[in-house]
């Protein structure tokens, strides 16, 4: 496929989330910030990606244009992981890892749905190059923000029970504040804690007992930095799994971590790990190292369509991720959750994402 044109743009759509926006930002966070990838190819195709955003949409943009774009055009892209590599050897100056990759990786995602599109398939079938039973709706969890606040996340909890969702995470990185959560569900709800690097050693090791007896499903980076494989393979094997991966980029590191026994459960995130081709490659790795996934994918764009698309693909995949808030717009609906907690997967050509044309218009702003 011969590309004609790489359009970027962003799309900043307000959100609710019922608390005060504070907590896991560097600023106050009440909207999402998408940065789209459009890749058209001669033949008049389009496919959609999106790279790592939140606050830093426009440094994502700009790597885009001014490093990727210009050599893509007119170029011929068949086998796209071969491109993925070659543009990561290309920039590895620019930093092999943060908004390098976050760039590449929206517009590697834009590339296969491109590619899924001209094959007449949904980019699950293309990627299992066999004939297979439609999937079935993929599981997901209520991934709450962090409230800190004793009375708001005990109540966006039930709320996100009573949506339909079974199971629940929280961010909040207190366990006074994970115990307000479980006693507002009760015991058998499954609940996972995700504290973004925010404890030490000691006292990540410290608080696994609680939060074993809280009924924690598992543990999400425990500790600074993400990538200390050592101190989280020591954190293993006290009865409550450890989870990581959706601050590493490429297969490379992820490779890094399993080879040191980091992890219970990975976690890459397409739009940050380099795109549907990096994220397949650490599928097969964690395959071989016979560690599930449980990908990063708190995303209302492209990101979550791929998402959609490789649980479909991969059977090591066993949940994914809702980021549970209330944005002003969808730029492409999902619908409201099925049975436990569940979402189809799109069964049209590509990723099944088209964005709304009334949303964008209203609510680019780059």
């Amino acid at each position: 496929m011969k590309i004609r044109s790489v359009e970027t743009m962003i799309v900043d759509i307000p959100f609710h989330d019922g608390g005060k926006g504070e907590g896991i930002g560097p600023t106050t966070w009440n909207t999402l910030e998408i940065a789209l990838v459009r890749v058209e190819d001669e033949d008049g195709f389009v496919g959609w990606g999106e790279g790592f955003g939140y606050f830093v949409t426009d440094a994502t943009k700009a790597v885009v244009d001014r490093m990727i774009a210009p050599v893509l055009v007119g170029t011929e892209v068949d086998d796209v992981p071969a491109w993925n590599l070659a543009t990561q050897k290309r920039l590895h100056l620019f930093g092999r890892y943060g908004v390098t990759m976050y760039a590449i990786s929206g517009v590697d995602i834009a590339l296969w749905d491109l590619k899924a599109k001209r094959a007449g398939l949904p980019l699950h079938r293309l990627l299992r190059a066999e004939e297979a039973d439609a999937p079935s709706p993929v599981p997901f969890y209520a991934s709450l923000v962090r409230y800190a606040d004793d009375a708001i996340a005990p109540r966006v909890c039930a709320q996100a029970l009573e949506r339909g969702f079974r199971d629940l995470k929280l961010h909040e990185i207190t366990l006074p504040h994970v115990r307000a959560c479980r006693a507002a569900v009760g015991a058998g709800v499954p609940m996972s804690v995700d504290v973004n690097c925010n404890w030490s050693d000691a006292f990540a090791r410290d608080a696994i007992a609680p939060l074993i007896e809280q009924g924690a499903s598992w543990l999400e980076e425990p500790i600074f930095p993400p990538e200390g494989y050592a101190q989280l393979a020591a954190l293993r094997g006290h009865g409550l799994p450890i989870a990581a991966g959706e601050n590493w980029c490429t297969s490379v590191q992820f490779e890094h971590a399993l080879a040191a026994g980091a992890i219970d459960f990975a976690q890459p995130s397409v739009t940050k790990v380099g795109g549907v081709s990096e994220f397949v490659a650490v599928a097969e790795a964690c395959g071989r190292a016979g560690v599930p996934l449980l990908p990063h994918s708190p995303y209302f764009g492209p990101g979550m369509h791929a998402s959609l698309q490789l649980a479909a693909a991969l059977p090591g995949v066993r949940q994914l991720e809702y980021l549970y808030v209330q944005p002003d717009a969808w730029l492409a609906p999902l619908g409201e959750p099925g049975e436990g907690g569940t979402f189809a997967v799109p069964e049209g050509p590509g990723l099944g994402f088209e964005p709304d044309p009334d949303v964008l218009a209203r609510y680019r702003r780059a």
